[in-house]
This record gives structure tokens, C-alpha cells and sequence, in this order.
């Protein structure tokens, strides 16, 4: 593998090793299914100011990764390890990981009616602030006990609905009900500026977009770009690259990463599709080669992907 892995982060500077996200041979397998591991020992590092661009062919296991990583109890961890912030994250519960830090935009986000847009992110918003350890000195429903007031609350909202161009009105919508593509991925971008995490695992964020929804998701991606913050970019294709540049590229096939790169490598896949890559890691050698590009619209999503 490439010496890309472990990246230099975009702030320059020397981060606390706890500060990164480290998976060491990392091997899932569906919790329906625990004899057929998805995921086949994935070594990976993220550090803040990062961004890391998962790419792969269909099945090759990016959204395993991307739930593995949050603690979806419909997959199983059958070995390695996942330490960030000094924190063996597999050992903690999905909301403690949202709790400490790590955010997940998810490939098809899920309707919720009767919830407004505004009251779903403020209870995200009070249970990040109460912490992983739940300090009974913080209650983020009372002011006076480090909450977060209604008018604080509403100014931070329309300061992000702002940054990332949306209207006003939006906020109260409820969740995804009747939502575009485009504006469910761009509600994943409102709950993310409003969390402000530190590791944002972006899952197929483009998946289903036209290109004037995905110029402005992908906006939204770069407005909340820091020094702080480690993103874990996963995505089937090299378009969304065009407009969010990677620190790093991964090609995963198989279960495992098979190569690592800069943003030339995302290019070579553009041109190339993902079998001569494959062949020279000695995976599939009769694999066709895969066109990236795909004609737009706003109806083109992909079948979800293990």
C-alpha cells in the first residue's frame, strides 16, 4: 500500500496521535451472515484537517465500512481495532461515538414525519452536548446548566441555513418527508454544520444527485472544511472529486484496500474503471473494465451497496 495512508492533514501541523482516527485490520461481517466477512482487515488513518476518498467498485464493502464505524448492530466486528481520541470505539455504543465526536451522512436518509427539521437537530444537538460521559453538572435542556437557549439556537441555525444557501423554511419541514435527493443530502450538510463534528464519514454523499444538486452538497462539504475537522469521503464516483479535493485516495475491492493515492489516482479510475487496478493487486483478473462516468439526474441513485 502507498504511503498516502496516513496523509499530512491540511492544517500542517503536528495533531495529537489520539487526535486520528486509526483502524487496524478491521474485518466485519453482517450480523445475519457472520461467516461471510464483508470488510478483510482494512488498515486506514485519518487525521484532522483530512480528507480521505474511499472509492471502489459496487460491493466492495464502502457502506460496511461507513456503518461499521458508527455501530450499526446490523453488522459485526470479527477483529482489528478502531482507537480516535483515545477512545476504543468499538467498545462504545453508536450515540456515545456521535457523542464524542463522529458524525454519519447517511447514503439514503430516512423519512420522519411529524418531526420538524428544527427539533430533530436540536435533541441531536443537546445529547452531543451533554458528552460521552453524560456529566450530571450539564443539561443541555436547561440554560443555566451549559443548555443551549431557543434564541442561540435559532441564531446558529439561520447563521448555517445560510452558509450553505437554503432557505429559511426549510427548518421546519419535517425530516425528509417529500424531500428531494438533493435536499435530503443537503439536510445531512445542515445536521453536520449544526453538530460540528470531528470525523464526518460521508456515505455516497453524491449517490442519486444532478450535477447543480451535487455542485451545491459539495459546497456545503467544503464550507465546513477545518483544521479540526477529519472527513472520511466515500464515494462509486470520481465526479464529486472535482469539486471536493481529497488529501487522499483509496481504492477498496474485496474487503481490503488495494491502493492509495492523491487525486491522480481518483482520475486514473475516471479514465481506466476499476479493473486494471484490480488485476495488478491480483484481485478478479477477468474483471471488465467499469466506466465512472454516469449520465446525470435526479432519479439515478445506486442499489445500495455492502
Amino acid at each position: 500500500m502507498s504511503d498516502h495512508t496516513n496523509g499530512s492533514g491540511a492544517n500542517g501541523a503536528a495533531a495529537n496521535p489520539d487526535d486520528r482516527l486509526v483502524i487496524r485490520g478491521l474485518r466485519v461481517a453482517p450480523i445475519a451472515s457472520p461467516e461471510h466477512e464483508i470488510l478483510q482487515g482494512i488498515d486506514l488513518e485519518v487525521g484532522p484537517g483530512e480528507v480521505h476518498a474511499i472509492m471502489g467498485p459496487n460491493g466492495s464493502g464502502k457502506t460496511t465500512l461507513a456503518y461499521a464505524l458508527m455501530g450499526h448492530p446490523a453488522y459485526i466486528v470479527k477483529g482489528g481495532s478502531v482507537t480516535w481520541r483515545g477512545r476504543d470505539i468499538l467498545k462504545l455504543s453508536a450515540d456515545k461515538r456521535a457523542r464524542l465526536g463522529m458524525f454519519l451522512a447517511f447514503q439514503y436518509p430516512t423519512a420522519i414525519p411529524g418531526l420538524s427539521v428544527a427539533s430533530f437537530i436540536r435533541s441531536a444537538l443537546n445529547a452531543k452536548l451533554q458528552g460521552i460521559d453524560k456529566n450530571p453538572d450539564i443539561d443541555p435542556t436547561d440554560t443555566i446548566k451549559g443548555g443551549v437557549s431557543m434564541m442561540d439556537f435559532r441564531k446558529k441555525m439561520r447563521a448555517k441555513l445560510a452558509l450553505l444557501k437554503m432557505d429559511e423554511a426549510f427548518a421546519a419541514r419535517y425530516v425528509n418527508e417529500g424531500f428531494s435527493g438533493g435536499e435530503k443530502k443537503r439536510l445531512e450538510m445542515l445536521q453536520m454544520a449544526m453538530l460540528e463534528p470531528q470525523m464526518a464519514i460521508l456515505d455516497e454523499t453524491d449517490s442519486g444527485l444532478d450535477i447543480d444538486a451535487l455542485r451545491v452538497v459539495a459546497e456545503g462539504v467544503n464550507a465546513m472544511l477545518n483544521p479540526e475537522l477529519g472527513v472520511l469521503l466515500i464515494t462509486h464516483y470520481q465526479r464529486l472529486l472535482n469539486y471536493i479535493t481529497p488529501d487522499v485516495v483509496h481504492v477498496l475491492a474485496q474487503g481490503r484496500i488495494v491502493k492509495s493515492g492523491g487525486k491522480d489516482l481518483a482520475l486514473r479510475l475516471e479514465s481506466e474503471g476499476y479493473g486494471p487496478i484490480l488485476r495488478e493487486a491480483g484481485l478478479a483478473p477477468d474483471v471488465p473494465d467499469e466506466a465512472l462516468l454516469v449520465p446525470m439526474g435526479p432519479d439515478l441513485g445506486e442499489p445500495a451497496a455492502v
